[in-house]
């Protein structure tokens, strides 16, 4: 059975840093692709960063700099380290297992909280 577990989530000032885990199990972790999203109230889920199983990176403009995705295939982790953090990145965090996992998995996620 496929299990996502996040953890590392937090109130944090403006400015500061967090570092989201997600332990996963239940499936070959170094052959999938993973990724983070994250959900604010009122707004749909939105991709903020995702590593392939060969460990290329992707991420939208609203993060790229600040954040970073990794992944320790030894320890069945996907990491998010998350800087230079601002109040609009206030969310919902959830891990993601993709390809070439039918169907796809979420984590149950962790809250992110920036205040200004």
């Amino acid at each position: 059975q496929v299990h996502l577990v996040e953890s590392g989530g937090g109130l944090v000032q403006a400015g500061g840093s967090l570092r989201l885990s997600c332990a996963a199990s239940g499936f070959i972790f170094s052959i999938n692709a993973m990724a983070w999203y994250r959900q604010a109230p009122g707004k749909q889920r939105e991709l903020v960063a995702s590593i392939t199983n060969g460990g290329s990176t992707n991420y939208p403009g609203s993060v790229k700099g600040r954040f970073t995705i990794s992944r320790d295939n030894a320890k069945n982790t996907v990491y998010l380290q998350m800087n230079s953090l601002k109040p609009e990145d206030t969310a919902v965090y959830y891990c993601y297992a993709g390809k070439p996992l039918i169907p796809a998995y979420w984590g149950q996620g962790t809250q992110v909280t920036v205040s200004s």
